[in-house]
């Protein structure tokens, strides 16, 4: 008997499917509070920059404004900024050194670290700002850069509209704690593992 006439089976997907919209529209009924987010995308997988780069599109969309620091990255080249950066309402920070392993000087990146921070308060502080992006974010946790406590304490103290994004890999746990929503990215294959050179358009 075909899918057309088994009504059997359509009755029993359509009693499934309204006892699963009752519970997501109370669900939806229940999600009432309007605030700023903290979104962390995390894990060892690809994808988190390019996630939250996703969000600066539909932000724009809405006629937000919006900032991006960039905390390791040391290329204006990438596609993503490129992209962005021209647009009135974005304001595109790369204020990295580039990866720990090339600059192989802890008290530098140190600074450095410091000196984006400076930029990123800026906007923490700033009701104007709707959405904020911390690119690579994380790191500066990891590596003992910037103190937690100090972080968190001004994640908790920025204006109640605004949205932040922090990406980057091993964020810790005192971060996730503050967070909104986390999403992990796991890594199950890469083309690089291949020998495949970062291609532009896809990895930068």
């Amino acid at each position: 008997m075909t899918k057309e006439n088994n009504p059997d089976k359509e009755a029993r997907h359509k009693a499934r499917m309204e006892r699963k919209k009752a519970i997501i529209d109370a669900h939806i009924a229940e999600a009432s509070e309007e605030r700023g987010l903290l979104l962390i995308n995390t894990g060892n997988g690809k994808g988190k920059s390019s996630a939250a780069f996703g969000v600066l599109a539909r932000a724009l969309g809405h006629g937000m404004n919006c900032a991006v620091v960039q905390f390791i990255k040391n290329r204006s080249d990438t596609g993503e900024e490129a992209f962005f950066r021209d647009h009135p309402r974005v304001t595109w920070h790369v204020m990295g050194d580039g990866f720990t392993w090339d600059t192989q000087d802890n008290a530098k990146d140190t600074a450095t670290a410091r000196v984006a921070w400076e930029q990123a308060l800026v906007y923490l502080r700033d009701p104007a700002i709707d959405l904020l992006i911390l690119d690579e974010f994380t790191y500066t946790l990891k590596y003992g850069w910037l103190p937690l406590d100090e972080v968190t304490h001004e994640l908790d103290s920025r204006p109640a509209m605004q949205h932040v994004i922090i990406t980057g890999r091993a964020a810790p746990e005192g971060l996730i704690e503050i967070a909104d929503t986390v999403t992990t990215m796991d890594l199950t294959k890469h083309a690089y593992h291949a020998g495949v050179k970062a291609m532009p358009g896809v990895e930068w």
